[in-house]
């Protein structure tokens, strides 16, 4: 049988994924039901436990497929980017409209109806989708009106398909954001999930982990070791750990350090980094 990363591929022991039937071994080959997320933010679990690991999150409107629901919790892959673990079962509803629109803030606010002024029902990040269904005006703020009745900023939305043209600047936005170990959201990032959620609202998905990030994410640099010849938005690796340049000599990264997204020098970072991890272990653009 293929060996196949157990992140990207939904199998176990006991039940796979039906596309994977004669590449792993299972007892038993099940079909995804298709699912929405539809809270927040909904942590993927290294196992059905509330006291197990983070691996990644799930947004609002994110598209999953679902394997196996049992006590609570559901075997699910990321229909985004592929990534597969446990969620809440109640995190979960059917997909019932086609998303129209995502969030473009780092962070926003969902409201009974189109008035800044009702108290908030929800608060959503950045990467969010929602279906809008109309616009309405109040005392000169514009909301656009969701197929629920809810209001949102329609600033703070952009049209699916609509991209911002420059993924640095996007990472930018999320300076001061708390860093969280499996964060992906405007509430808490880690630092590979910096990388992805800057990347998609350039139209670009990648995949989660700074480990798979470093060995497929656009062409291998050759950097001596000044440093010279890196630009901004290349991506700088250590194991474990990705920083994006946002010129010859900065950098921004989610990290432990600060514990939360920050800019650094790069030869600043080396050192510091390199006392307890070593040094750089790739250079890569996008």
């Amino acid at each position: 049988m293929t060996a196949h990363d157990a992140r990207l591929h939904a199998f176990r022991a006991d039940l796979a994924d039906a596309r994977l039937q004669g590449e792993v071994s299972a007892e038993r080959f099940v079909y995804g039901r298709p699912a929405r997320i539809s809270v927040p933010v909904a942590d993927v679990r290294k196992a059905p436990r509330p006291d197990a690991g983070v691996n990644t999150q799930l947004l609002f409107g994110d598209d999953v497929l679902v394997f196996e629901e049992n006590e609570g919790w559901a075997w699910v892959q990321a229909e985004r980017d592929g990534y597969v673990g446990y969620v809440a079962d109640t995190a979960l509803s059917a997909q019932n409209t086609a998303p129209t629109h995502i969030v473009s803030a780092p962070r926003t606010f969902v409201y009974p109806g189109p008035d800044l002024r009702f108290p908030r029902t929800a608060d959503l990040s950045m990467g969010s989708t929602v279906t809008v269904t109309g616009a309405a005006e109040t005392r000169g703020t514009v909301y656009s009106v969701l197929a629920s009745g809810e209001g949102m900023i329609a600033s703070h939305l952009r049209p699916i398909g609509e991209f911002a043209a420059d993924y640095v600047s996007v990472a930018e936005m999320f300076i001061g954001t708390p860093y969280l170990w499996g964060g992906v959201s405007g509430f808490g990032i880690d630092c590979s999930g910096l990388v992805q959620l800057a990347m998609r609202m350039t139209g670009r998905d990648v995949l989660r982990d700074s480990d798979m990030q470093a060995t497929g994410l656009g062409e291998v640099l050759d950097v001596g070791p000044d440093f010279s010849g890196l630009q901004r938005g290349d991506l700088v690796f250590w194991k474990g750990h990705v920083a994006i340049m946002t010129d010859t000599e900065n950098m921004i990264h989610a990290n432990g350090h600060t514990m939360m997204v920050s800019r650094e020098g790069l030869k600043e970072a080396v050192a510091r980094i390199g006392y307890l991890y070593g040094g750089p272990t790739g250079f890569r653009r996008p």
